[in-house]
């Protein structure tokens, strides 16, 4: 795909717990930008401590595009998302700022940068049946199957594992391939800016900050969502925090192994952003910049190289 013709822009990617947030508001100090969130969780309203959404104190720092776009329980798909940040990316430009796209969800930032896959037609006679036979199988083993089908699959749980299945079987092709092959033009040129960290410093701060969210009232933010006839099914309480803390509240978990339980469920879903990241972000440029610094020496680093990039 040609991109000569359309505008670099920074992207800042990484797991969850890499401080990514806290680079955008530094950076926010050195010049006028607007942040695009690609956070498949922030989108969603009333979900702001299990998610870190950034407050309005932040936000008054930068200004914030696509947080609280939807209400609890509505989906929001990668598709949705990249034609609300293609309008995004036009207004802050309108404004005269500099737009800069920061988040953890892959599939939100390929949506946008590489464009969407036109999806395959798919027999709605045979799909049924397979996707009633993919529905029986164990998460583990669903994965297992789109693993051996589809050699480029990345992961992501039962669902997307169960989607894999049914376009390798009933087009002949595996996912991966229409995903390469049949995508659409993309709306900008991303120079990608890669936040990683040890894994036992990442560790401690995934740690430190599920204990915040704790301290700042995790518990009592999901029930008042549940109050209000949010199910704890529904997306965005399918994620990491209110997914342990509804087990909880149905007695399936005690309280007491809480706060262990969402450590290290956000431990692994950081595993695999990692793993996302390092094999999906090719063949665009991308920078991969340790975090340990300050967000401060973080944000000045990659302000430098955003100058020489762009004057190159």
């Amino acid at each position: 795909m040609g991109g000569a013709d359309r505008p670099a822009v920074p992207v800042i990617v990484g797991p969850t717990g890499v401080g990514k947030t806290a680079v955008a508001v530094e950076l926010a100090r050195l010049f006028p930008l607007t942040v695009i969130s690609a956070d498949a969780r922030q989108v969603y309203r009333q979900l702001d401590i299990g998610t870190a959404k950034p407050g309005p104190d932040l936000r008054a720092i930068v200004p914030h595009l696509g947080i609280d776009v939807v209400a609890p329980g509505e989906r929001y798909s990668a598709g949705r998302f990249a034609h609300d940040a293609t309008m995004w990316l036009e207004e802050v430009r309108r404004a005269g700022r500099e737009p800069i796209v920061v988040g953890g969800t892959g599939l939100y930032i390929r949506a946008l940068a590489e464009g969407l896959f036109r999806e395959p037609p798919l027999d709605p006679q045979r799909r049924e049946p397979l996707r009633a036979w993919a529905a029986g199988m164990a998460a583990a083993q669903a994965a297992h199957w789109a693993a051996r089908l589809d050699r480029g699959f990345a992961g992501g749980g039962r669902q997307r594992a169960a989607r894999a299945i049914e376009v390798a079987l009933l087009t002949g092709r595996p996912l991966s391939w229409w995903q390469r092959e049949a995508r659409e033009r993309g709306v900008m040129r991303p120079w990608y800016i890669h936040l990683t960290l040890p894994r036992e410093t990442l560790v401690r701060r995934i740690a430190e900050r599920v204990d915040r969210m704790l301290e700042a009232g995790l518990v009592a933010e999901t029930e008042r969502l549940l109050a209000r006839g949010v199910r704890l099914d529904a997306p965005g309480l399918d994620a990491v925090g209110y997914r342990e803390v509804g087990a909880m509240l149905r007695g399936t978990l005690a309280r007491s192994d809480v706060r262990d339980a969402i450590v290290v469920a956000t431990r692994r879903y950081a595993k695999r952003q990692e793993t996302w990241f390092r094999h999906q972000l090719r063949p665009a440029p991308v920078w991969v910049l340790d975090a340990t610094g300050s967000p401060a020496l973080l944000a000045r680093q990659i302000s430098e190289r955003w100058r020489r990039t762009s004057a190159a």
